[in-house]
Order: C-alpha cells, then sequence, then structure tokens
C-alpha cells in the first residue's frame, strides 16, 4: 500500500502577485508621504518596510535579475535612511562584487576579440570597425556636450548658489594632458601590467595586435590556440553568469552606503542641478540616441530589454566596469558579434562616455554660475573644447570627473570651491551618468555592427 502523497504547496496566481504589488507600492508610497510630512518617524519606516516584504513573493517568482536588483536598491535605501550607522558600514560587499568583475573583464576582452580575429578571418574588418567606431563615439559625445551646456544656461542652476568659505574634500589631482599623451597611453607598454591596472583599452588594443598575428600563422599552428582561446572565453561567460547573482547584493550595499553617509538634508542646497541633470540624461536618450536606433534599424524594445540589467547594475554602483561584462554578454545575444563587442565597448569606455560629457558641461558651467563670472558663447566653447580633450585622459582615475574639472578651472579663473560644492550631490548624478554610458556603449556596439552589415538580431523569446 502507498502512502498518500502530499500535494504541493499552492503557487500565488499572477493575479494575486500583481494585488501583492498593489498593495507593496501602496504601503511604500503611504511611508513615504508619512515620512515626509508626520513627525513619527518609525511608523512611516514600518510602512516601508512592509511593503518591501510584500514585494519579495512577486521578486521570487520572477527570478530575474532586474526586478532583484530594483529591490535591493529600494532596501539599500531603506536602509540608509533608517539606520545610516549600519549602512555606512556595508560598502565592503559592493568593493567585493567590484574586484570580482575586475578579476574577469581582461580576460574576456582578450579572449573574446583574439577569437574573433584569428577564429574567423575578420582581420579585413578591424580598421573599419576602429574607424567607425570613433566617429561614432565623437559625434554622439559632443552632441551630449552641447546639451549639458544648453540645459544649464537655460535653468541657470547655480545662480544664486553662495559658495561655502571653505571646502575640505580627499580629491586626486591631475594634470590635463596633451593629445600626444593621451594616444600614448592608448597603447601598452607592459600587458601584465595593463591588466593589473585595469586598463581596458591598452588590454583591447593588445587584443588586436595579437589576433592579427595570430591569423597570419598557417592554420595548423593556429587552431590550437584558437581553441584554448574559445574554451578560456565561454568560460569566462559562465563565471559571468555566476558572478552576476550577486551583483542585487552589491547594488542594494552601493545605495546603502551612498544615502547612509551622505544624509539627504546635504542636497538641497543642489537640487536644482540635481534635477537639471536627470532631465537632460533624459532628454539626451529620448531625443538622441532613441532616433539613432530608429535609423539603424534596431528595434528599441528589444534594446530596451537587452541593456536594462547592466544599465541597472552600472546605476547602482556608479561604476561603468561593474557592467561591462554583463554589458557584453546580452550584446553578444542581441545579435552583435563577439569580436565586435568585445572590441566597442572597451573602447567606448574611454571615447563613448555620453553621461560623463553631459555631466561634464553642466558642472563646469555650474561653477561658472555659482562664482559669479560672466562666460560668453566663444569663452564657453573654449571651456567645452578642453574638456572635451582631457577628459579621454584620465580613464580609471577616482572622481574622474572632478578631477577634470578642477585642473581644467584654473586655466579659465574659476574657484575650486564653486567645484568642490559637487562633492555634495556627486555620487547621486555620477548614478544617472554612467547608466546613460553603459547603454551608450551597448548602442554603439549595434549601431557599429548593423552600420557594418554584421548585426544579426536574435529572434525574440518565446512566454
Amino acid at each position: 500500500m502507498t502512502p498518500p502523497s502530499t500535494p504541493p504547496l499552492p503557487q500565488p496566481s499572477h493575479a494575486g502577485l500583481r494585488a501583492l504589488n498593489l498593495v507593496a507600492a501602496l504601503l511604500f508610497a503611504v511611508g513615504l508621504g508619512f515620512g515626509l510630512f508626520y513627525p513619527p518617524a518609525e511608523f512611516a519606516a514600518v510602512l516601508r518596510w512592509t511593503g518591501l516584504s510584500f514585494f519579495v513573493p512577486f521578486a521570487a517568482r520572477r527570478r530575474s535579475l532586474l526586478v532583484w536588483t530594483f529591490f535591493a536598491m529600494l532596501a539599500g535605501a531603506e536602509l540608509g535612511v533608517d539606520a545610516p550607522q549600519i549602512a555606512a558600514q556595508s560598502h565592503f560587499l559592493a568593493d567585493i562584487f567590484l574586484r570580482l568583475i575586475r578579476m574577469i573583464v581582461a580576460p574576456l576582452i582578450f579572449g573574446g576579440i583574439v577569437t574573433g580575429i584569428a577564429g574567423h578571418n575578420e582581420l579585413r574588418g578591424v580598421g573599419r570597425v576602429a574607424l567607425k567606431s570613433i566617429i561614432f563615439f565623437e559625434a554622439v559625445t559632443t552632441i551630449g556636450l552641447i546639451l549639458g551646456a544648453v540645459a544649464i544656461n537655460l535653468t541657470q542652476a547655480g545662480a544664486g548658489v553662495t559658495l561655502p568659505a571653505s571646502i575640505q574634500a580627499a580629491v586626486p589631482t591631475a594634470r590635463p594632458e596633451g593629445w600626444q599623451q593621451i594616444l600614448l597611453n592608448i597603447f601598452p607598454e607592459n600587458i601584465a601590467q595593463a591588466v593589473a591596472q585595469n586598463q581596458i583599452l591598452q588590454v583591447a588594443i593588445f587584443a588586436l595586435l595579437f589576433g592579427a598575428a595570430l591569423a597570419m600563422l598557417p592554420e595548423p599552428k593556429r587552431a590550437p590556440l584558437v581553441s584554448v582561446l574559445q574554451s578560456l572565453t565561454e568560460t569566462m561567460f559562465h563565471l559571468t553568469r555566476i558572478i552576476m547573482v550577486t551583483a542585487p547584493v552589491a547594488a542594494g550595499a552601493a545605495l546603502a552606503y551612498t544615502v547612509g553617509s551622505m544624509g539627504l538634508a546635504t542636497l538641497l542646497p543642489l537640487a536644482k542641478l540635481l534635477v537639471t541633470n536627470y532631465v537632460t540624461l533624459t532628454i539626451f536618450l529620448l531625443a538622441v540616441l532613441a532616433p539613432i536606433l530608429l535609423l539603424a534599424r534596431i528595434p528599441i524594445g528589444r534594446f530596451a530589454a537587452a541593456v536594462a540589467e547592466p544599465a541597472a547594475i552600472g546605476f547602482a554602483t556608479t561604476s561603468s566596469e561593474a557592467a561591462l561584462p554583463l554589458a557584453m554578454e546580452r550584446m553578444e545575444k542581441f545579435g552583435v558579434p563577439r569580436w565586435m563587442v568585445s572590441f566597442v565597448i572597451p573602447t567606448g569606455y574611454s571615447f563613448n562616455l555620453t553621461g560623463s560629457t553631459i555631466y561634464l558641461s553642466m558642472a563646469a558651467l555650474f561653477a561658472v554660475q555659482a562664482a559669479g563670472l560672466h562666460f560668453s558663447i566663444g569663452q564657453q566653447i573654449v571651456l567645452l573644447a578642453t574638456l572635451a580633450l582631457t577628459s579621454k585622459g584620465i580613464a580609471g582615475v577616482p572622481r574622474a570627473t572632478l578631477v577634470t574639472l578642477l585642473a581644467v578651472a584654473g586655466s579659465f579663473q574659476i574657484p575650486a570651491s564653486a567645484v568642490l560644492m559637487l562633492l555634495g550631490v556627486d555620487t547621486l548624478m555620477d548614478m544617472g551618468r554612467t547608466a546613460l554610458n553603459v547603454i551608450g556603449n551597448c548602442m554603439a556596439a549595434a549601431v557599429v555592427a548593423r552600420w557594418e552589415g554584421e548585426l544579426k538580431i536574435a529572434p525574440a523569446p518565446l512566454n
């Protein structure tokens, strides 16, 4: 006689999950309202945490990296508000994630480029792709630079701001580099040093040269090494998927640290600049990037689905580097050949920082306005051109945009205190510009692949 089987536990229906989501959103919104307008902060916090807990069944059912990252960001921000002392100690989780990412970036780029060139006879297309990539990068970033300047001139966010007597800040110093030094820094002096310092563009250049040399060898001598590198690349992509399981934890920890260590009160004097920044990023996304996708005959919905997770990780961690492996994997699945992905996206990290160029022009002119200076159109053009050149020479430096601004400010008699005011909102602005950098580099890979006739968009997955 067989024992009776235990019936499976009932799973929540789609309607039930939608109802839970609605309740979660309502509780969280009510908690926000109480926190802003009524004094009992504990009651508001309980409402918000209850709303977050109601969202867990939906996230568990979806098992989506994007959904879990979004949930972790909300929970991290809430932890930063309610327990800033604990939140300020959580950044080590994001640092662990970034170390794991840096561990796999160089092998991914090297293997992807070399196997694409030597394994698929793409040697003749390398020069065309490089030229088209640079043309695309410079056109898009120039538009971003102009749009940021127009936006800050319209809102005058820096006008009337009172400069503090002194600002103490640990910002690395750097001198603006000439174009000769910028070009020199592209080429690696020591590949091991380039890997250790995470100079991804230098790794890409070495991979291009190595792949070209390997492609010139006879097939019997070339095949064994190509096979090993193909296996290496596939292994690194699988390792990427393993590491990305921890991405929501890193995203939540990074946001908790930001909110907990900064405090929301410090944002009020610079709120107008913050709003101007995000409105401008949105306009650039809708008025510049979306039309480019349409002109290139790239389906916007499919592209948005491909870049959503990398952009969310970049937004939460304020690190384009953290999103790089996942961005490469998503764009390859989208239909861009692996070797193009491995070359265009890393190169874009030095030449196609669209979000950063918008921020640079906006922040520089904000500092001009805050200092009470009056720049003519000609002076603004010279300032923006200088920023466009110097920003390409400081990749990998912490607070790179502030370093650029401080390095250029002295040449235009802009007080350093006006630039250092941006420290109050730099991290929050960095989130948006990093997400746009990731989206822009993914789009560059897709557009250049379409330009080359190599984009093979995969069919939509069946539900």
